[in-house]
């Protein structure tokens, strides 16, 4: 599910830096507004999710919703005349993307045994990754064919989409373990009052590094800051995908034998590193090795926060706990 999403979704983002700064006159700023803007609405509805799906019990059609909403709100960029459509349609992708998650994290983790919940998260951000290699490569092979028609390659991304949502209704909720779930009399609250003074910490330590993470749409302009083409960004945003792909499935294994906690601080030491390298280096080679280390980072942070997170809260809170995370994120 998680490839065929991301191999739709990527299609759209890699080219978006390129769609709106050349086809619709958006200025730079306007990307780093409009990405944090629906990240952090995405993130705040994932709190939400989390908790209305370990209200109800159910995970699965939480998740197919999201994907479906994403997809529909991807099908019309193909006709929007201005930065302000395309950022109304990123508020209703992100907004699937915000239903979406938390329950599937949660699905996820009732479907594996605890001791191997790194690796598998893992393997799901490698498939996840594998979709975000193949979208690039598709818009660079598929931009020449359309004559570098943006709008039709937005209309083959949104079909692509559409094997995401068909692929889910296979996938099967776990009843033996989501019936045993209690339901969550109190009300919905952004407190963290009922986890406990680890997990606070946790995203406490989390929040704080990430309010230095840029969008990844703000920083694949710096291919661009050093002489490159704007047709080179797909390239750059394949080395960073390709990194995090190969790296996510060994960086969770290694969690499981090692702790999470300590993959996670390695993680957090190569964001810094590619963050300097980026900021600093005015070469190709310089920034291919930037976002390499960059890929790094989100192997070694990405999975096994969650997976460390499903072993921090209860099952009640599960889906809920997943949504606190990718919120701090």
């Amino acid at each position: 599910v998680s490839l065929f999403n991301d191999f739709s979704a990527e299609m759209v983002y890699s080219v978006m830096p390129a769609f709106l700064t050349v086809v619709l006159g958006a200025p730079p700023v306007f990307l780093g507004f409009m990405e944090g803007f629906v990240d952090a609405f995405a993130s705040t509805f994932k709190i939400f999710s989390g908790w209305l799906s370990d209200k109800v019990g159910q995970r699965k059609w939480f998740a197919v919703s999201g994907y479906a909403l994403a997809v529909f709100a991807r099908s019309f960029l193909s006709v929007v005349g201005n930065i302000w459509q395309v950022f109304s349609l990123r508020v209703v992708d992100r907004l699937g993307k915000g239903l979406r998650d938390s329950p599937r994290d949660a699905l996820l983790s009732e479907s594996v045994e605890r001791q191997e919940l790194g690796k598998s998260f893992g393997y799901h951000r490698a498939m996840d990754r594998t979709g975000a290699i193949l979208g690039p490569l598709g818009a660079i092979v598929l931009l020449p064919f359309l004559g570098g028609d943006y709008r039709k390659l937005f209309l083959i991304a949104a079909g692509l989409g559409t094997l995401a949502v068909f692929t889910f209704l296979f996938v099967r909720e776990v009843k033996t373990k989501a019936e045993i779930i209690p339901k969550v009399s109190v009300p919905f609250t952004f407190s963290l009052r009922n986890f406990s003074r680890e997990f606070r910490l946790f995203l406490f330590a989390t929040f704080v590094f990430g309010l230095g993470v840029m969008p990844e749409a703000l920083m694949l302009l710096k291919a661009k800051d050093i002489g490159l083409s704007f047709a080179s960004i797909p390239f750059v945003y394949f080395v960073y995908t390709a990194s995090f792909t190969l790296f996510a499935i060994p960086f969770g294994k290694m969690s499981d034998r090692v702790g999470e906690k300590k993959v996670l601080i390695g993680g957090f030491f190569a964001g810094i590193i590619s963050y300097l390298m980026l900021a600093t280096l005015q070469t190709l080679s310089g920034v291919v090795l930037g976002f390499v280390v960059f890929g790094l980072y989100s192997a070694m942070t990405d999975g096994v926060g969650r997976a460390l997170t499903s072993k921090m809260v209860t099952h009640a809170q599960l889906a809920t706990g997943q949504g606190f995370l990718q919120s701090a994120v």
